[in-house]
């Protein structure tokens, strides 16, 4: 337990890692070389894990707080715009985990930025 509440604060930017790691294998398969930038999205959590800054910490905690909220508000609107539920269920049940997903490591982002600072 004491190893789990060691590296629990890493979470969050393993999470943003896996994601990152993900779309770019989504993406190679199509896109092939152009595919590598997003490769660059991963960096910042990276550098978070390796050496942790206060200043970058609270930087991506907030802008993805506020990528995350603007997603729900367009998952929402989609998801009331749906003709039929039977169709894209899967889609609606895989891009609303997604988004909480991501709303609770952006929170938990920040939440490590704050104890850091106090």
């Amino acid at each position: 337990m004491k190893i789990l509440n060691t590296y629990a604060n890493q979470i969050p930017y393993l999470y943003f890692i896996a994601v990152t790691a993900y779309w770019f294998t989504v993406f190679n398969q199509s896109n092939g070389i152009s595919a590598y930038p997003i490769l660059l999205f991963g960096i910042p959590f990276l550098w978070q894990i390796i050496r942790p800054n206060k200043k970058l910490n609270s930087t991506l905690g907030i802008t993805f707080v506020c990528l995350s909220s603007y997603l729900i508000l367009g998952y929402l609107s989609n998801l009331f715009n749906v003709p039929s539920l039977m169709l894209a269920k899967g889609v609606i049940l895989y891009g609303g985990l997604f988004l909480a997903l991501n709303f609770l490591m952006s929170l938990w982002i920040i939440r490590n930025s704050l104890r850091r600072t106090l």
